[in-house]
């Protein structure tokens, strides 16, 4: 096992250092949370019922908002959950009472795992939504073509959705007085399961050409199988709107009114669909290739031998039957790449060393079937998080899940918290001060590096102005020279380094940085203080 150089340190170490809780790192809100149930936050259209309607139709598109109950703060990052359950609907819409409807052991967003990943975040001062998403296709098509076709509209019509969440609540800031409270600059979204496939496919596709041009010509179909002419894409933005759902899709049917069927409503056009930080659970991207540099930074949590969504790279299977569907890309294969690419440096590289093995075995302990000094996990990445099973396959891809639920034979699912809850306990501690990095959160940041280095006491730092154009003055009382200078960008690269100061006045220049937030770590006799600033 081998150390890696990262921006963290051992969370252990950082709650000895530490005399109070830190938001955003540990829990500071013990009151409970407010819950405001199916909040809509678009509308787009719906295939689940085309077999039975002849066409799509619109359907509201809805999130649970959890917020701290005593919580002042009135610009916090917002956590967006997307559940589990394969496209489907957890309930059958023949009978509403009747569950696992999706051959799976949840699928709503009431789902256990995610009401407490709500609350736990919510503790630490995040925002959280919970979000519904559009359903739909047929896993059982007679034809490995027609269930690819099927599995990837179902995947963009999700990462659509997915888009509209971020934009709703920028728009909220924008345009509705921000009654959430959040800070539209710190988004995170994060998957479980089928949400996985929602969030890492999110991230990485930023091009609709890339899913016509994927490997193996995966995602298109030669419908006339003539090799004379071109195969169409099984996506096609005039038909299924664009890959924000900010423009009308629309496809020819008799059956619809007008003889056009209306396939995408643009959501919230004008507002910025970006996001800061992008968290998969056993989730799965469409094409390696899709995966490239300047995307936002993701943190996985996958089990190795998961026999449904691949760890590495391999074929989604259908749960409970023997079908296959397409080849992708799963969480390690999709960290290593993340990592070559540069798009996780908030996580490595930093200039702070941190031992990710012994954070590993740390973590480790927290699950009921491994133990410190036990472990075996091949070439760890620090956004990466493997859950070691028994059994290949495993009695369980998702260890954090728990359900009252009783599924029908073959299906099993894990009905005691109890033995949910330490995954979910490792999950949390494995997140919080990558997030902290990752979205800029200086009070997170100063108590992480605090653990290793120690934080300054009362002295006075000022950087002025902020945010700047061309550079930044720093000042510092006259008792207190600064020593040293360090300005790292907002992905954890370090840009600029300033040694061997002994001076309460240095002008931070600009140069040739591009614009956005930066992080300067001011070096003093007692330890170190840092100031997030911006160049615009």
């Amino acid at each position: 096992m081998k150390k890696l150089t990262v921006l963290l340190l051992l969370i252990a170490s950082v709650a000895a250092s530490l005399t109070a809780q830190t938001r955003y790192l540990q829990p500071v809100f013990n009151s409970g949370v407010t819950k405001n149930a199916n909040v809509i936050y678009g509308v787009n259209a719906t295939v689940l019922y085309y077999s039975v309607l002849g066409q799509a139709v619109p359907q509201p598109l809805v999130m649970d908002i959890y917020q701290p109950v005593g919580d002042t703060e009135t610009s916090r990052p917002v956590v967006l959950l997307f559940h589990t359950g394969n496209f489907l609907p957890f309930f059958n819409p023949s009978n509403p009472t009747q569950g696992g409807f999706n051959g799976a052991c949840g699928g709503t967003t009431v789902d256990s795992s995610l009401v407490e990943l709500a609350h736990r975040l919510c503790s630490m001062g995040y925002v959280v939504a919970s979000v519904d998403y559009r359903l739909g296709w047929n896993p059982l098509a007679p034809t490995d073509v027609d269930r690819r076709y099927g599995l990837i509209n179902a995947a963009y019509r999700g990462v659509q959705d997915a888009r509209t969440a971020i934009r709703y609540f920028r728009k909220t800031v924008a345009e509705g007085g921000n009654p959430w409270g959040i800070d539209p600059e710190k988004i995170v979204i994060w998957g479980q399961g089928t949400g996985g496939y929602i969030t890492l496919n999110t991230t990485t596709l930023d091009n609709y050409l890339k899913i016509p041009t994927a490997s193996g010509g995966k995602f298109v179909w030669d419908h006339d199988q003539n090799p004379g002419t071109p195969p169409i894409p099984m996506v096609i933005e005039q038909v299924n709107g664009d890959i924000y759902g900010t423009s009308v899709g629309q496809v020819p049917n008799a059956a619809a009114p007008g003889g056009l069927d209306t396939l995408c409503y643009p959501n919230h056009v004008g507002y910025s669909s970006d996001f800061a930080l992008s968290v998969n659970m056993a989730g799965a991207v469409g094409d390696s290739t899709w995966i490239s540099p300047g995307q936002p930074p993701m943190i996985s949590f996958h089990v190795p031998t998961d026999n449904f969504a691949p760890y590495n790279e391999g074929i989604v299977n259908v749960p409970g039957t023997p079908l296959q569907v397409v080849r992708v890309v799963g969480s390690y294969f999709a960290q290593q790449k993340f990592e070559a690419n540069g798009n996780n440096t908030s996580f490595v590289d930093a200039g702070v060393v941190f031992d990710l093995t012994a954070e590993q075995e740390l973590a480790f302990a927290n699950s009921p079937l491994l133990q410190p000094g036990n472990v075996d996990v091949s070439d760890p990445t620090p956004g990466l998080y493997p859950f070691l099973q028994p059994g290949n396959p495993p009695a369980t891809t998702s260890p954090w899940e728990w359900t009252a639920f009783v599924p029908a034979a073959p299906a099993t699912c894990n009905n005691v918290k109890a033995e949910a809850i330490p995954y979910i306990d490792t999950i949390v501690r494995f997140y919080a001060p990558r997030a902290c990095f990752a979205l800029g959160l200086q009070e997170c940041i100063d108590a992480v590096v605090g653990a290793k280095e120690p934080l300054a006491q009362n002295i006075a730092l000022n950087a002025a102005p902020n945010p700047a154009s061309s550079e930044i003055r720093l000042t510092s009382e006259i008792e207190h020279p600064m020593l040293g200078i360090q300005v790292f960008d907002r992905t954890g690269r370090l840009v600029q380094m300033h040694n061997n100061l002994n001076t309460n006045n240095f002008t931070v220049l600009r140069n040739n940085l591009n614009p956005g937030l930066y992080v300067i770590k001011v070096s003093f006799k007692e330890g170190f203080m840092t100031k997030i600033v911006t160049f615009e």
